[in-house]
C-alpha cells in the first residue's frame, strides 16, 4: 500500500509504483532525441524520466499523485541543484489534468489503464504530439518505432497516426 495512489482514485485506475530501469530510461532518452518542447511524465514516481528529459533541454512536468514519491522526487531535484524553472513536479491526478499543452508525453503505467489513457490522450494532445510508453504498450494505437526488448521495451506513438479515421472507426467498433 506504500506505493499505491490515494483513496480518491478509482481502483481500476490505480497504478503501483514500479521504477524505470536504467536501460528503459536510456531507451526513452534515445527515442526523445530530435524532439523538443514541453514534456509531461504521467505517474512520474521518483522523477528519473523527468530528470533525464530535462537534461536534454525539455521543459518537463512530472505528474504524481502519491505524496511520498512526490516528496522524494522533489528532494532529489533539490539535492541535485535543479532549478524549479527547469522541471515542475506536481501532485496532480493525471486523469483530471489537461494535457493539451504537451507535445511529448512519457508513460510507465499498468496495462489495466492503457486503454482509458489512449482515449484521454486522443482527446487532449495536439496533432504533432509523440507518446513514449514503457513496458506496457497501448492496446489499440499503432506504434511508429520501438527500442529495447522484454521488460525494457518501449514504444513511440504519433498522435496523428492514432487519429486516422481507419484507426478510430476500428477502435469504436471494438468497444
Amino acid at each position: 500500500m506504500f506505493c499505491m495512489p490515494g483513496l480518491r482514485v478509482p481502483f481500476r485506475l490505480k497504478v503501483p509504483f514500479l521504477p524505470s530501469t536504467k536501460e528503459q530510461t536510456l531507451n526513452v532518452i534515445k527515442l526523445l532525441e530530435g524532439h523538443k518542447g514541453r514534456l509531461a511524465d504521467l505517474g512520474s514516481g521518483d522523477g528519473r524520466l523527468v530528470f533525464a528529459a530535462s537534461s536534454m533541454g525539455f521543459q518537463c512536468t512530472g505528474f504524481e499523485i502519491h505524496s511520498i514519491l512526490l516528496a522524494y522526487s522533489r528532494s532529489k531535484a533539490w539535492w541535485r541543484g535543479i532549478p524549479h524553472t527547469d522541471i515542475h513536479l506536481v501532485k496532480q491526478d493525471l486523469w483530471k489534468t489537461d494535457l493539451s499543452q504537451y507535445r511529448n508525453v512519457t508513460v510507465f503505467l499498468a496495462p489495466a489503464v492503457m486503454g482509458a489513457l489512449e482515449e484521454k490522450l486522443l482527446k487532449e494532445l495536439p496533432e504533432d504530439a509523440k507518446v513514449i510508453v514503457c513496458r506496457f504498450p497501448f492496446p489499440h494505437w499503432p506504434h511508429s518505432c520501438t527500442a529495447g526488448s522484454g521488460l525494457n521495451q518501449i514504444w513511440v506513438y504519433d498522435v496523428h497516426t492514432a487519429r486516422q479515421p481507419s484507426r478510430t472507426s476500428s477502435h469504436q467498433s471494438q468497444a
